[in-house]
Formats: structure tokens, C-alpha cells, sequence
């Protein structure tokens, strides 16, 4: 993966953050804002974990302070996953710069482990510290593209 993130996912990412921004911008509802957020939340979670072989690697959520500008808890785990109906409906951001300056950071974390990984880094298996599963690197980055998808086809649905 040394030769960096090729077209495909930079326009994948470039869509997302276009369709989020404009979804945002139309609705700032808490379904959409929650979509949004955790969107970021999957990607910082998991793109930290892969990115910590051989060394930790901290969330950007824990480390640069982003749960505090939220008014959440410092904890690895709030991602948005298992979330009931109750707590996306009373999710707020605190505002749309803060929710869009958080998913370009964890953009730029996608941006750098794509050209940092080695290109044998793909079977790699990897170990959640936060939901205690196993999955490989392929397979974690094959779901992060799915869910990113299906959670913006959802905003698209729920404004």
C-alpha cells in the first residue's frame, strides 16, 4: 500500500465528505448528525487500531481532545456501535464546522496509513482492543468502505 491511496479511494472519500457536508448543511437533525459522527467514529477506531503495529496508536477521538469538544466521554469504545434508538435520537454536535473538522482528521488518518501500510499489510490479522474481535486488515478496510456507504445512503433517507 506504499504507493498511497489511489484514485478510487479518494473519490470515495471526496463523495462522502461532499454528500455529508451538503446533507448536513440541508438537515442538521440528530439521526443525520449521528451518521455523521459515527462515520468518523469507525474510521478513527479502526484505522488507529490497524495503524498501531508494531506501536500503540491512540485514537485522534482521545488523543487531540476530540471527545471533550464533543461533550462525550473519553471513551475508545463510543463509536456509535450498539447504539439504541434513544441515544441517536438525543445525539447533538456541538456544530457543523466541529462535526466536518472531525471527519477531515479522520480522513487524514486514512490518507496517511494508505501510504505509510506495507503492501503485504492486507492479511494481516488484526485484534480490536475495544470490541475484542479479530478481523484482517482487508477485511476491516472492506467494511469501512461498505458501512461508510450504507450510512450515507441512510442520511439521504432519514433527512
Amino acid at each position: 500500500m506504499t504507493s498511497g491511496p489511489g484514485p478510487g479511494w479518494q473519490t470515495l472519500t471526496l463523495a462522502l465528505f461532499r454528500r455529508i457536508r451538503a446533507d448536513l448543511a440541508e438537515s442538521l437533525t440528530p439521526e443525520v448528525t449521528w451518521l455523521a459522527w459515527h462515520i468518523a467514529r469507525g474510521q478513527d477506531r479502526n484505522l488507529s487500531e490497524l495503524s498501531a503495529h508494531p506501536h500503540p496508536h491512540p485514537q485522534l477521538w482521545l488523543r487531540d481532545g476530540w471527545s471533550a469538544r464533543f461533550h462525550r466521554p473519553p471513551d475508545p469504545a463510543d463509536t456509535g456501535y450498539g447504539h439504541t434508538p434513544a441515544q441517536v435520537a438525543a445525539f447533538r454536535a456541538p456544530s457543523l464546522d466541529l462535526l466536518l473538522a472531525y471527519q477531515a482528521a479522520t480522513h487524514q488518518l486514512a490518507e496517511h496509513y494508505l501510504l505509510s501500510a506495507p503492501d503485504d499489510d492486507l492479511p494481516r490479522p488484526v485484534t480490536s482492543p475495544t470490541l475484542g474481535n479479530t478481523h484482517t486488515v482487508e477485511e476491516r478496510l472492506a467494511a469501512l468502505i461498505r458501512e461508510g456507504f450504507a450510512h450515507t445512503g441512510q442520511m439521504a433517507l432519514v433527512k
